[in-house]
């Protein structure tokens, strides 16, 4: 590690106060495929698996947490809460509060293409420090960190102020009314591999519901779900 990386992972460490051990694991947390894939004359070690493994602690911590402290709630409101919590744009915008983006090592494509500020790799990475925590510190430490910056977006879905997940909650206001399922069409897909963008459309009972565009499908999924959800389309059908 250089003397630069280790610079700017120890000013990472201050941001989260949080000190690695290990300091290999935010390295790798902190490490895009994009960039490991550029990287010819070694191998590189990126972020993917702590990603799978930072996912189900974060579910875990936040479950738990809504679970004891939110009593009144039935197990449908639990669900929704979480959901709202763990979903990418909410990853995504806590990422961005910590810097994580500056920090990232990034291939030369996707760094020039805005990769370093891209919701879907922005919150894979924050699930991948989370993992990198877990492994490096233990659960109680993992999950200190997960509420100290999650709380917020917590108590702002409890209380149903917090509508990040645009998909679950344009489900539930159609199921208030019809069993038919919503479906999800992708209408146009451009630009290069590496910097692709997808156009959907969601369709249910033979109507266009509402339009969205973004750099990944789920993105543009819950885009065309939040129009939907603005000009309340889905009560016209």
């Amino acid at each position: 590690m250089n003397v630069t990386r280790s610079k700017q992972l120890k000013q990472f460490q201050k941001i989260i106060n949080y000190n690695f051990n290990n300091i290999k694991l935010i390295d790798v947390a902190l490490t895009h495929s994009s960039y490991a894939n550029e990287i010819k004359h070694r191998i590189v070690s990126y972020n993917e698996r702590l990603e799978f493994l930072g996912d189900s602690v974060l579910s875990l911590v936040v479950s738990d947490y809504i679970f004891h402290q939110y009593k009144h709630l039935p197990e449908g409101e639990l669900t929704k809460v979480r959901a709202n919590v763990v979903c990418e744009p909410s990853l995504a915008s806590k990422a961005k509060m910590i810097e994580l983006g500056e920090h990232l090592l990034l291939g030369k494509g996707e760094d020039n293409t805005g990769g370093r500020y891209r919701d879907s790799i922005l919150a894979d990475a924050f699930e991948a420090v989370i993992g990198g925590i877990y492994l490096d510190g233990g659960f109680q430490e993992a999950s200190k960190f997960i509420l100290n910056n999650m709380i917020d977006l917590i108590e702002l879905a409890v209380e149903g102020k917090l509508i990040i997940d645009y998909k679950t909650h344009l489900q539930e206001l159609i199921q208030s009314k019809s069993t038919e399922k919503i479906a999800y069409r992708v209408v146009k897909e451009s630009g290069p591999d590496h910097d692709k963008t997808f156009n959907i459309e969601i369709i249910f009972s033979n109507t266009i519901l509402g339009a969205g565009q973004g750099k990944s499908k789920k993105e543009a999924e819950q885009n065309a779900a939040k129009e939907a959800i603005l000009k309340e389309s889905y009560k016209d059908v």
